[in-house]
């Protein structure tokens, strides 16, 4: 495990701590681990005698049973009630299993009371308590769901002169439990409750017209009606069905009490459960197909986006540790330590629904038994690598994933190459570097943190490693044509179309890596690195804001476009047209570009590289 000092000075409110109050915080620190479902402070109970720094694992916090937050690696919880000696205000709860350090109290105060401390709780719960009204009036309470987002299909229909037999076979073969029927009268609806009311229950046969049994007139639910008025329609008029029109009283589909009863389920926070309960891999896939959903409607609710991609990346984790732990029920335990090693935007948890699989694994064993061990591990990613597939993640195209041997090393080998290169990467140090760097152990016993950020501080006094990056960094131009007022791709499959993430967020991606190398920050959240770049003056100021806005505005542009394609049932990407964005928006595209071609420059001159 990563040493306790090395960890708490990433995180604030220790990351500007004097050394003598970080070591003294380091002395105050005990270890304590907490098993999924345990409880670790309670609502209106005893206060909090630490200050609690998740260390690996997950905390929820819960008020009259429902979750308001997720705590991760790094977040702290228990100071609000620490420093106000108040009972807390939120169930803090193990999500998973979870390993929490635990400041002692005495000295967590003298913490919090430093510039830092105040300027961490000051923001922590601003942000902490926008983020409770937010899941609460988004996502804890999904009846407020829109009713016409709960449309999947268009109705199925009949015509009045069917016959319930002919009706009842189509119902079977839609797989629907009611048919809209269209006729030269107003429609009507002929419902699964209507065949045993009015068909079994009286004895009637299959020849029965569907006119002397259909249920009208139709009740109706407006598109925009939230789906707490939709059900209450149902209550009070006794159905189980309602159509739903558009503005022009047009049926554009029909949702059941089913549909309605069934929203919490798209909740981030079901998911996560649910996933964690699958005993099947077929069963983690069929759950995290559900993401894409949970998505569009974070994203209409208008969450901060960078916050949207972290869902995802916890989503993505649970669903790996899950098909780990499947893979390991079968295939027996593992021959020795290893990690799982998330990479690229999953290890920085800024992952879109659009992304693919990229993974290593680390292992740790005697000489000897490398070949048997290896072959396991080989066994383990490969169906891991198959489960995300089936999840809807695709594999990398590029072959970064554990089942490749060359993402797949002992200890040693990782130790002798890593961030430079490794075995099969030879003369492409850039392309290795720019991955690698961005690392995060998600499962197993193997402590190769350690390793692997003294690693990433030595390379950052490598100026020739420095260079290779920066010159990745500076490779990456805005869209051909994008300041003549195009915002287009010039050519290729995507002609006519803007790549946000080509060609804006992983530019700025890029820079925050090389900035991070630069001061040894072995952190790799992109806003992280550009925020600590500027603290360390590698950064002006208002450079790193510049990027940081620009950041969040293509991730909601990336966003919004991907919750889009889901809703009209396409596969999601990063290339956006043009006309789906406001010109308000292109506007302020046209600004994050030239941005982050200033910061190019900069970095540029200060590589001596020359920009193309």
């Amino acid at each position: 495990m990563k040493g306790i000092e090395s960890f708490l000075s990433s995180y604030p409110p220790f990351d500007e701590l004097a050394p003598p109050l970080l070591q003294r915080a380091v002395a105050a620190t005990q270890i304590e681990f907490f098993a999924e479902g345990d409880e670790i402070l309670v609502r209106g109970e005893a206060p909090a005698k630490f200050l609690y720094v998740v260390r690996t694992g997950a905390v929820q916090l819960l008020t009259d049973g429902v979750a308001v937050d997720l705590v991760v690696e790094g977040e702290v919880f228990g100071h609000p009630s620490l420093t106000s000696g108040s009972s807390p205000a939120f169930t803090a709860r193990a999500h998973e299993e979870t390993l929490c350090y635990l400041v002692d109290g005495d000295v967590a105060m003298e913490i919090l009371a430093t510039r830092r401390g105040l300027t961490f709780m000051s923001d922590s719960l601003r942000r902490r308590t926008a983020r409770a009204l937010e899941l609460r009036a988004e996502l804890v309470d999904p009846h407020l769901t829109r009713v016409g987002d709960l449309i999947r299909r268009r109705p199925v229909v009949c015509r009045p002169d069917d016959t319930v037999r002919a009706a009842a076979k189509r119902m079977a073969e839609e797989r629907v439990s009611s048919l809209l029927v269209i006729g030269d009268g107003p429609p009507s609806i002929l419902t699964d409750r209507d065949f045993r009311s009015r068909v079994l229950a009286l004895g009637r046969g299959p020849d029965v017209l569907v006119r002397e049994v259909l249920s009208s007139p139709l009740i109706t639910v407006g598109e925009d009606a939230v789906a707490q008025e939709a059900l209450l329609v149902m209550l009070e008029a006794g159905v189980h069905h309602l159509p739903v029109v558009d503005r022009l009283g047009d049926v554009t589909g029909v949702i059941s009490d089913t549909d309605l009863m069934g929203l919490e389920r798209a909740t981030p926070f079901f998911l996560l459960k649910s996933i964690h309960g699958a005993q099947t891999d077929a069963a983690v896939a069929e759950e995290g197909r559900g993401l894409g959903a949970i998505v569009v409607r974070l994203v209409e609710a208008e969450f901060d986006p960078v916050l949207v991609g972290r869902v995802v990346s916890a989503a993505f984790d649970a669903m790996t540790r899950r098909l780990i732990d499947l893979s390991i029920r079968d295939l027996g335990d593992p021959p020795g330590p290893w990690a799982w090693l998330a990479l690229g935007s999953e290890a920085r948890r800024e992952q879109a629904i659009a992304t693919d699989q990229d993974h290593a694994l680390a292992f740790d064993v005697a000489e000897p038994d490398v070949v048997a061990s290896d072959a396991y591990f080989e066994s383990l990613a490969r169906r891991v690598a198959d489960g995300l597939e089936a999840a809807g993640f695709p594999r990398c195209p590029g072959g970064i994933l554990a089942e490749n041997p060359a993402w797949r090393r002992t200890r040693s080998h990782w130790a002798a190459t890593f961030p430079r290169s490794t075995p099969g990467h030879a003369g492409r140090r850039r392309e290795f570097g720019s991955v690698a760097l961005d690392y995060r152990t998600v499962a197993g016993t193997l402590d190769i943190d350690a390793t692997f950020d003294d690693a990433i501080r030595d390379a950052g006094r490598d100026a020739a490693f420095l260079r290779e990056l920066a010159i990745v960094a500076v490779a990456s131009k805005p869209p051909t044509g994008f300041f003549r007022d195009l915002v287009v791709e010039d050519g290729g499959e995507h002609a006519g179309t803007l790549d946000v993430k080509a060609g804006g967020i992983g530019a700025i991606t890029a820079l925050g890596r090389v900035y991070a190398l630069r001061i040894g920050l072995t952190d790799n959240g992109t806003l992280q690195r550009i925020g600590a770049a500027a603290d360390a003056g590698e950064i002006s100021a208002e450079a790193a804001a510049e990027l940081e806005e620009s950041f969040r505005l293509l991730w909601r542009v990336r966003l919004e476009h991907q919750a889009r394609q889901i809703r009209e049932g396409r596969p999601a990407d990063d290339h956006v047209d043009p006309g789906e964005v406001g010109p308000l928006t292109r506007i302020a595209l046209k600004e994050a570009f030239r941005a982050i071609a200033r910061a190019q420059r900069v970095l540029s001159s200060q590589e001596g590289l020359r920009l193309r």
